[in-house]
């Protein structure tokens, strides 16, 4: 029995006013839905006093009798047809319909095989009563009749809520057995609504993989070809997300979208877009926050910082880092340490030396104490090569990149482009330092060694970014000019690029 119904002796009472009042089975069913808040499709079997044993067994035999072939159906799935959890094929719609000699109106299934015609006045109940109410009378005096299959639930609520109107409007007037009945009545259609889903457990594991699938090959794929692919994922989530769904599917819808998001918004940020990078962190940003887990939350914040690192001000990546450190809270987690490793980055770069090397300690600190996960690489899983990266980015900022070359020259890493940043980054560092031409050289050997379909702006960008703060005079080295022809070469495929 779910929650919030009566219990099978309410039914049986029904039953018995039933025979002695000479009621079909229809009206039977109606003033079982109507008092004991048991769905359509349940009150049937309660009106025959079947149990959902019996119920299969008479569907069973029943399509044996007419050949219609094997039944999928059991007591459990009956079970949850009856609940609304779960909806039956169109062939066992068809299969029940007949079994209850019911139609689309009264079952809420499929077509129309009601014995009765037009049929008997409705039966409706007030849940308080234990007497059954009269046929409901319409406007006119004559009797209410079943409702067409055409009406459709903007008309049912628009008469009832006229019915309430006027019940207010109307001083004096006594509570009765219909007011009461389109009061429970308002109730089921609210429990209906909050149990109605349009997704089963395996669609949303289905789902739950190929979001892991996406963050997998994120990693070595090329971010143009995957942009599209997400768009394609997202619009259909979206779908799923604009309908009425239970709390805890609703939830795992939101954290699907944020994963896209965050995918979709990473990409184009590869690709230079940054306006539409920014809008799809805010829209990751949405999801997190109307799912309300903070560990979600505070991942987008931390992996958003990356935009203004790349592209922006280096105090709104401390910022965010910032943000998500506090959102993550205490306990060791993926947006924790990469928070603070973000956050040593970028303060190194602004050249706050003592704070970086503070905020990189706490990033080790968090990833001593996590949990290892395994040697699956997934985008936006902090693990040790994620941490090294960000290490490397720090030191050489902090003037200590002799591990550099090593740590290149011998990564085996899944990252495509890491390699490529590092060296970019190190390229930056020497060309401050006054040694153009050996930035110059490893801006290059950082082109070269990224696959052309991954040297998208974030690389290239800041490859031209190198040659702008080299001296005029110093341009016409022949390492400037390998460069800036490298660059000249590569064109536009190389980077997906804003006017």
């Amino acid at each position: 029995m779910a929650r919030g119904e009566h219990s099978p002796a309410c039914a049986r009472r029904w039953r018995e006013q039933a025979v002695s009042r000479q009621w079909s089975l229809w009206q039977t069913a109606q003033a079982i839905n109507s008092c004991c808040g048991v769905s359509l499709l349940k009150a049937h079997r309660l009106a025959r006093g079947w149990s959902a044993r019996q119920a299969i067994e008479e569907l069973e035999r029943l399509c044996e009798i007419h050949s219609l072939g094997l039944p999928r159906a059991s007591i459990d799935l009956l079970n949850a047809w009856e609940n609304n959890r779960a909806r039956p094929r169109p062939q066992t719609i068809d299969q029940i319909a007949r079994l209850y000699s019911a139609n689309a109106v009264r079952l809420g299934l499929a077509a129309d095989y009601c014995d009765d015609g037009d049929g008997p006045d409705v039966v409706v109940v007030a849940p308080s009563h234990t007497v059954p109410a009269p046929a409901i009378p319409a406007d006119d005096g004559a009797p209410a009749r079943a409702r067409p299959a055409a009406a459709t639930d903007l008309d049912d609520e628009a008469e009832r809520r006229a019915l309430f109107h006027h019940a207010l409007l109307s001083s004096g007037l006594p509570l009765n057995g219909r007011l009461l009945a389109e009061v429970e009545r308002t109730r089921q259609d609210v429990d209906r609504t909050l149990a109605s889903t349009t997704m089963s457990e395996d669609q949303l594991d289905r789902l739950d993989e190929q979001v892991l699938r996406y963050r997998r090959e994120y990693i070595k794929s090329a971010p143009l070809p995957m942009l599209y692919r997400l768009m394609l994922e997202v619009s259909d989530v979206r779908r799923l997300v604009a309908a009425r769904q239970p709390a805890a599917i609703q939830r795992r819808l939101l954290n699907a979208t944020t994963m896209l998001a965050l995918l979709s918004a990473d990409a184009l940020m590869k690709l230079g877009d940054t306006r539409q990078a920014h809008a799809w962190y805010g829209t990751a940003r949405a999801a997190s926050d109307d799912m309300g887990e903070v560990r979600l939350r505070a991942l987008v914040r931390a992996q958003e910082a990356m935009l203004p690192y790349y592209y922006g001000d280096l105090t709104e990546t401390v910022r965010l880092a910032r943000e998500a450190r506090m959102l993550a809270g205490s306990a060791p987690s993926s947006p924790a340490a990469l928070g603070a490793a973000a956050e040593a980055r970028a303060l190194a770069r602004m050249g706050e030396h003592q704070a970086a090397r503070v905020a990189l300690a706490e990033a080790e600190r968090i990833f001593s104490r996590m949990p290892r996960e395994g040697a699956d690489h997934l985008a936006f899983r902090f693990s040790e090569r994620r941490l090294q990266f960000y290490r490397m980015g720090t030191l050489i900022e902090l003037g200590e990149a002799e591990q550099v070359q090593e740590w290149i020259s011998r990564s085996a890493s899944p990252y495509t482009i890491d390699p490529a940043l590092v060296l970019l980054d190190q390229a930056a560092h020497v060309a401050r330092e006054g040694d153009y031409d050996q930035a110059c050289r490893l801006a290059e050997q950082a082109l070269t060694q990224v696959p052309p379909e991954h040297r998208t702006s974030i690389v290239v960008t800041r490859a031209r970014a190198l040659l702008s703060i080299i001296p005029r005079a110093q341009r016409r080295t022949p390492a400037a000019r390998h460069l800036h022809d490298l660059l000249a070469e590569a064109g536009p495929q190389l980077a997906l690029e804003r006017p």
